[in-house]
């Protein structure tokens, strides 16, 4: 976790050139400037984040504008885990942030799906259904507070929802739809929805997967459901008569014709979604994030860590019932774009993710340790046959990578692939340990800290190891 040689081969060294462009380099230079503070390497940089903890989160306040609606009174007012806040007295909005300063023609989403051919959302078509979906949530009567929660795969409608319930300040949450509904209602049901909205089906690897009885059990199990919204994925013409009392996705949104995106101030620690621990042990333990705290989070390692610049195209395979949905739609927080893919990794082939991304001009392919190690044994070779040249990095979580994938990454995708491995979770929505864009990588490894993350191994008597099973 040191800027030196570790233990692993040497696997990729950026170029002087390269660590000058990162956001992370423009960070350090911006800190010297402001605040006279220079720094010897990242390891030092990290040391400072974890000690300095008042300055190094107050220096990000500054170095990303939090635009506020009032500012705080104080970094932090408490040392403890439980009961601290942090910059209170302040109000702003997570989604103001993602509109900020995008122009209405330049793309926002990249999106493909098995039902549905590649296409691109513009930020102006983007900024208008989500004005539509909160105009409408608000008819139905969400107010700032309420739950909206989401039966909804990977697609901008998803994206779209989220931005319109945290722009009026209402808390959301999601499931992807090949969830039953048992594990629909052990998660839903704990924080008492007012709306839901959903599809009708999905296809996943050819096949189709009819949802409309699963949603007629979760309305029945949650009786305080308000209102069942029905997107028409799977079957695009599909009758009002099959709905049996909910209501079509279009009527919904006639509700919000014409309606202009506007934005509730909000404290820094209203809540902005609930996700959920995966229920191994019991029920799944509902985990409430702030509207600040993620907003910081995620300007930080969307920015800093992995490295999202204009013009980029950020993908990273996952549904929306898995912490890394919420984390790929906090790219909007950058000038790059998203790519969302709902459908089957593996349908036809297992080069349909790579199909992807030579196809979108894709910079960052994000995926687990699974995917890529199922990739090795299906004898994929993503660069042969396909154009990957715009293609810079390569993300990678869910399980550790071994030391064959990092091989096989470099000898298949290309050996100037900044590949980061790194290690999160839904408690924070984002890495503790992962990818830092000027050092190098080494083979098996992650290859540091993140910022702010005072991560350690101990050994029985609680002390620090490094280099040592802890």
């Amino acid at each position: 976790m040191s800027d030196a040689r570790r233990g692993g081969n040497l696997m990729w060294q950026p170029s002087d050139e390269r660590c000058r462009q990162t956001t992370l380099h423009r960070y350090t230079q911006w800190l010297a400037a402001e605040s006279g503070l220079h720094f010897s390497g990242y390891d030092d940089l990290w040391n400072w984040s974890v000690t300095d903890i008042d300055a190094f989160w107050a220096s990000l306040w500054d170095f990303f504008d939090i635009r506020v609606h009032r500012p705080y009174d104080r970094v932090l007012d408490s040392r403890g885990v439980e009961g601290a806040r942090w910059f209170a007295g302040s109000e702003l909005s997570y989604a103001e942030h993602v509109f900020r300063g995008k122009r209405d023609d330049a793309i926002a989403l990249v999106h493909m799906s098995e039902l549905r051919s590649r296409r691109e959302t513009t930020w102006g078509e983007l900024r208008a259904l989500t004005a539509r979906i909160a105009s409408a949530l608000r008819a139905v009567g969400v107010e700032r507070g309420d739950r909206v929660v989401a039966y909804l795969p990977n697609i901008p409608e998803a994206v779209a929802g989220f931005l319109a319930s945290a722009s009026i300040g209402a808390v959301w949450s999601s499931c992807s739809p090949d969830f039953g509904a048992r594990s629909v209602v052990d998660r839903f049901a704990q924080i008492s929805p007012k709306v839901l909205l959903a599809v009708d089906g999905y296809r996943y690897g050819g096949r189709d997967f009819d949802r409309l009885e699963t949603l007629a059990e979760v309305r029945r199990e949650i009786p305080g459901l308000q209102e069942i919204v029905v997107l028409p994925y799977l079957r695009p013409r599909l009758a009002r008569s099959e709905l049996a009392g909910m209501t079509t996705w279009d009527s919904f949104l006639a509700r919000g014709d014409r309606a202009e995106l506007s934005f509730e101030p909000l404290p820094f620690d209203h809540p902005l979604w609930v996700l959920y621990s995966s229920g191994t042990t019991g029920l799944p333990k509902a985990i409430v994030h702030g509207q600040g705290g993620i907003l910081l989070e995620h300007l930080k390692t969307l920015h800093l860590h992995m490295d999202a610049q204009p013009g980029n195209r950020l993908f990273w395979f996952t549904t929306t019932g898995w912490m890394m949905w919420n984390l790929l739609v906090g790219g909007l927080l950058t000038d790059a774009a998203i790519v969302l893919y709902d459908g089957s990794p593996g349908y036809p082939d297992m080069g349909v993710l790579w199909d992807l991304a030579e196809a979108t001009r894709m910079t960052c392919f994000g995926t687990s340790a699974a995917l890529i190690s199922a990739s090795m044994k299906g004898g994929i070779v993503p660069r042969a046959g396909r154009d990957l040249s715009a293609l810079r990095s390569v993300g990678s979580t869910g399980s550790p990578l071994s030391a064959d994938g990092f091989r096989w990454i470099y000898d298949h995708v290309g050996e100037d692939t900044w590949l980061f491995s790194m290690s999160g979770g839904t408690d924070v929505c984002s890495a503790f340990v992962g990818g830092v864009p000027t050092l190098p990588v080494y083979e098996g490894e992650l290859q540091a800290r993140a910022l702010g993350a005072k991560v350690e191994a101990f050994d029985e008597h609680g002390r620090p190891l490094v280099g040592e099973v802890g």
